[in-house]
């Protein structure tokens, strides 16, 4: 579909309506009377849409909600400003501005989880009781994992990381501009284990192909992408998808390569592969940190105690429903969930739903029956002004929300949904309205 096509389908009407449809969510809870105590351990966009769900559903509750960030950030639009089209300002905001009334904000952090004891503990020690905990923490980006990594390097020495916060990727679109310039080698990849937003590492890659075209300078650089494993995306029909793409466009796969060590001086990178450590040159490298749960989760009984997930100390989560097995009053929602898939702001606008009108019906006396599909959505940028819509389910179905867009080709009205549309929804689901 093109701009025509879309403008006469309708497109300004459907634009003005994405808060309310992109993704569709399920029905408003009914409410609940009970004077429960509900405790939401940050304030990232899972946690403050739990809050605003939770304030309207159930009023006679005491929700408390534990972060000490006082800047919110609309993290879908990293890649846009690291793609060098908006500023660190758009995705910035305050979180004051999205905390519901009648909630208590405690502006701290999280210290220790008991749920042993249904309390928390803040960093200044204050102890708080509860009768439902939501952890909804968010992730910890570990780039000291790397060795001779740290987030200071980011804009320098030809490294880039756009995932680091907004102004990084500010710095990483800087570090793309002289890369295209000077010519050379460009490294891009992404860690094993969990991640958010599995896509960004290759729109990134996307985005600096395309940008070297437009400047004439693609024969200057050469790209070469270091997949973690045996593919560069986990569902197989968008895996296709994107090594088709790369061949065609010139882009280099390494597979079974993972970064271990960076050495910033001397411009080069090692990997760690079945057959040993392996080292590339490099003139630009975007580096994905490693991605753990923070270390007040992972020090507590709330992980999974064993799996795949156990690790880096994801929550314990029942995967349709999102409870914890072991503690029937804990839940977790966005990044922090020990689920496949899910780590996206798409997830959270689907999750959240589930989580509160479970929790708004069992304390009103109903049998409670919202689930969680594993819905992960990545607007897959592959150039400017392009991108593919793909959406797909914990079995890594595709699950397309618009029948006119072709989950698997290149258009402009998918990149229309990443440009202009995303944030609006975005703040629509902060607000509980979406």
């Amino acid at each position: 579909m093109n701009r025509r096509e879309f403008l006469a389908a309708g497109g300004g009407v459907l634009l003005a309506g994405l808060p309310a449809v992109l993704p569709a969510t399920p029905a408003a809870a009914q409410t609940s009377g009970a004077r429960a105590r509900i405790v939401i351990a940050g304030a990232g966009a899972a946690g403050l849409a739990m809050a605003a769900r939770l304030s309207r559903g159930m009023p006679g509750a005491t929700i408390t909600i534990i972060d000490a960030k006082k800047e919110h950030h609309f993290q879908p639009g990293f890649t846009l400003v690291g793609a060098g089209l908006w500023s660190p300002a758009r995705v910035t905001e305050r979180n004051a501005d999205y905390m519901p009334r009648g909630v208590d904000w405690v502006e701290e952090a999280v210290a220790e989880f008991d749920p042993d004891a249904n309390a928390v503990v803040t960093t200044s020690g204050r102890r708080i009781d509860y009768d439902f905990l939501i952890v909804a923490t968010g992730l910890k980006l570990d780039y000291t994992a790397i060795e001779g990594m740290d987030a200071s390097l980011i804009g320098k020495e030809g490294i880039a990381s756009i995932y680091a916060g907004p102004n990084e990727a500010a710095a990483s679109a800087a570090a793309i501009d002289r890369f295209l310039e000077t010519g050379g080698t460009g490294l891009f990849g992404r860690p094993a284990g969990e991640m958010k937003c599995a896509g960004a590492p290759l729109k990134i890659t996307f985005i600096a192909d395309d940008k070297a075209r437009r400047q004439g300078r693609r024969g200057a650089v050469e790209l070469i992408y270091n997949a973690h494993g045996p593919a560069v995306f986990a569902v197989p029909p968008v895996n296709d998808k994107v090594k088709e793409m790369f061949a065609a466009r010139g882009v280099a796969v390494n597979y079974g390569h993972v970064l271990k060590a960076i050495d910033p001086g001397a411009r080069r990178a090692t990997y760690r592969t079945e057959a040993g450590d392996v080292t590339l040159d490099y003139d630009f490298i975007h580096v994905v940190p490693p991605m753990r749960a923070p270390d007040a989760v992972r020090q507590s009984p709330l992980p999974w105690q064993e799996g795949n997930l156990a690790a880096d100390g994801w929550v314990e989560a029942d995967k349709p429903t999102l409870r914890h097995p072991r503690y029937a009053n804990v839940f977790s929602v966005g990044d922090i969930a020990g689920v496949p898939r899910g780590k996206t702001a798409a997830s959270v606008k689907w999750q959240v739903p589930v989580v509160a009108d479970n929790l708004i019906a069992e304390t009103a006396g109903r049998t409670p029956s919202a689930t969680f599909n594993g819905y992960t959505s990545c607007p897959m940028v592959t150039g400017y002004g392009k991108a593919m819509l793909i959406e797909f389910d914990y079995d890594g179905t595709l699950i397309p929300s618009f029948p006119f867009i072709d989950p698997l080709k290149e258009l402009w009205v998918s990149w229309l949904i990443e440009e202009k549309g995303l944030l609006g929804a975005y703040r629509a689901m902060l607000r509980g309205r979406a």
